[in-house]
């Protein structure tokens, strides 16, 4: 029975595939996402390079592709929420949402500085498109839930996205939130966890194991899926089957495999870049190998 069923997910996939120039198109959008970083890092001299990368290909298959977005409208009604428990990834989020023309791109040469609305990690109050102020990690799904609560008794048909950093499964807040959306059959709420497998203290495994993590998701009582979260394909399409999904009775959970800093060699192999500042000449480097360059 279970065959069958992973068979049937995956036969439904299917009808929500990419084609080439999509998919070329959302790695282009996923690389423009890199570079910018590396640019406003620049300017602040400091910065997530590496929450970002791993990152990237969500970024770009949620906002060019799988929501619900107006171009220039950021308070459309009917918009899509996208809510980051990794709130310290925000730079990458930032040149996303000015692109959209959600605020001017000119706000993005004055990151971090002083009187800017755009800091290390996103507010709400400041910039347009951004539906959570996050950075304490734990508590975006708990608002994720209700915002989809909220939506349901409104009669709003929007989906709500939360996008958690596999360390943050280690926080209560967490599975308290997952209890309720469950209970509450939200099925315009999706989850996506980015397990790139390290936090700030070093492999989340050591800190904390969290491991099975799909199976932990599915005894709180959420749809599970485990993807590449880099294979744009494969993402794109699972995420547009569940955006389309109305017959599902209660909320997703994707677990995005990633690799942290993915796009850098030597950014994947030092778990101490979460944090950090790129010398001239490491960042020719980075841009070099983003680009798909050799120098």
């Amino acid at each position: 029975m279970a065959d069958v069923k992973v068979k049937s997910v995956q036969a439904s996939i299917q009808e929500f595939a990419l084609t080439t120039e999509e998919i070329a198109r959302l790695r282009e959008r996923a690389m423009f996402v890199r570079l910018e970083t590396i640019r406003l890092i620049e300017i602040a001299k400091v910065g997530h390079y590496t929450s970002v990368f791993s990152a990237a290909e969500t970024f770009a298959a949620l906002y060019y592709d799988v929501m619900r977005l107006q171009r220039g409208n950021p308070a459309w009604p009917q918009r899509d929420r996208f809510l980051m428990g990794k709130g310290h990834a925000a730079v990458g989020l930032f040149p996303i949402l000015a692109d959209l023309d959600f605020f001017p791109k000119s706000w993005l040469d004055q990151y971090t500085r002083l009187g800017s609305p755009l800091g290390d990690h996103p507010d709400m109050c400041k910039v347009p498109g951004i539906d959570f102020s996050s950075g304490s990690i734990g508590h975006a799904l708990s608002n994720g839930l209700g915002m989809a609560l909220a939506g349901r008794f409104h009669g709003n048909d929007f989906t709500t996205f939360v996008m958690l950093g596999d360390g943050e499964m280690q926080e209560g807040q967490v599975w308290e939130a997952a209890l309720g959306a469950a209970h509450h059959k939200l099925n315009r709420l999706i989850a996506i966890v980015d397990r790139n497998g390290y936090q700030l203290d070093g492999a989340v495994d050591d800190v904390i194991g969290i491991e099975p993590l799909d199976e932990k998701w599915r005894a709180f009582g959420w749809e599970v899926h485990v993807v590449d979260g880099h294979n744009l394909g494969e993402l794109t399409a699972l995420l547009r089957r569940l955006r389309a999904d109305d017959q599902r009775t209660g909320p997703a959970c994707v677990i995005a495999k990633t690799v942290k800093g993915k796009g850098v060699r030597y950014m994947e192999t030092e778990p101490g870049w979460h944090l950090g500042y790129l010398a001239p000449e490491d960042a020719t480097r980075a841009i070099a190998e983003i680009k798909g360059q050799e120098i």
